[in-house]
Order: C-alpha cells, then sequence, then structure tokens
C-alpha cells in the first residue's frame, strides 16, 4: 500500500480576525482570508513556498482556519491528508470503518477535498490534489 503523506493543517476559530492577527505577530504566519462562498476559510502560509504554493523546506506545510460551528468535531484541530483517488481513499476509509461526512467538493486551484470521522471520532480530510 502508497503511504499518504500530510500535507495541510486545519484548526478552528471563533473569531477569524482575532485569531489571523494572533498567529502573524506570534509566528509570523500569512493569513489569506477568504469570503463566504470558500465558507470564510483563512488559507495561512507557514513556510516560505515557491511560484506555485509549494513550501520550499522539505517536510514542511502550510494550513487553515475554519470557523468553529456546533458539531462537536469542529473543536479540535485535523490534518489534511493528500491521496491520488478520492473516490477510491474515501471507499477505504468506509471500509476500514470510518465515516465520510459530506460529499466531495473542488477547492479552485487546489483539488478535491472531503472530510471523514475515523474509528477514534477524530476529524480528518482527504485532498486529491490537482496534478501539475
Amino acid at each position: 500500500m502508497n503511504m499518504n503523506p500530510v500535507v495541510h493543517f486545519e484548526m478552528p476559530y471563533e473569531d477569524k480576525d482575532r485569531m489571523a492577527d494572533f498567529y502573524a505577530k506570534a509566528f509570523g504566519w500569512e493569513p489569506n482570508k477568504l469570503g463566504p462562498e470558500m465558507g470564510n476559510y483563512v488559507v495561512t502560509m507557514t513556510s516560505e513556498c515557491d511560484g506555485s504554493g509549494v513550501p520550499k523546506e522539505r517536510g514542511a506545510i502550510n494550513g487553515g482556519f475554519y470557523k468553529k460551528t456546533d458539531d462537536p468535531s469542529s473543536y479540535c484541530p485535523s490534518i489534511v491528508i493528500a491521496v491520488e483517488n478520492i473516490q477510491e481513499t474515501m471507499k477505504k476509509v468506509r471500509d476500514a470503518g470510518g465515516r465520510v461526512v459530506s460529499e466531495p467538493m473542488e477547492i479552485p486551484g487546489v483539488g478535491t477535498y472531503v472530510s471523514f470521522i475515523d474509528t477514534e471520532g477524530n476529524r480528518a480530510s482527504l485532498l486529491q490534489p490537482i496534478k501539475r
């Protein structure tokens, strides 16, 4: 079986501006606040990237922040795992006892994304990146 790497992290926020200000001041991260059409997500650069947005430093990843909801699974940080085929991996998640919690969605310029809950109740996500 091929290993699928962690390529992104996600953490919840209650106040988008307060969160963005904190991480910029404390760690020098560069937040990019997206609008309601993208769920008010905040993409955050945590390391220097090349022209295509890929971290230059080996092993470094960037992340993002999402609005906390009433769903307890939205309260904790999670990871995003890159996969070759999101439909096949969704089936593997289900077959292994996990639960896919949404329909895959296209993220313009990035790829196809979907969240799941593992057998321990942890929320994580899959990303089938666009081939470059």
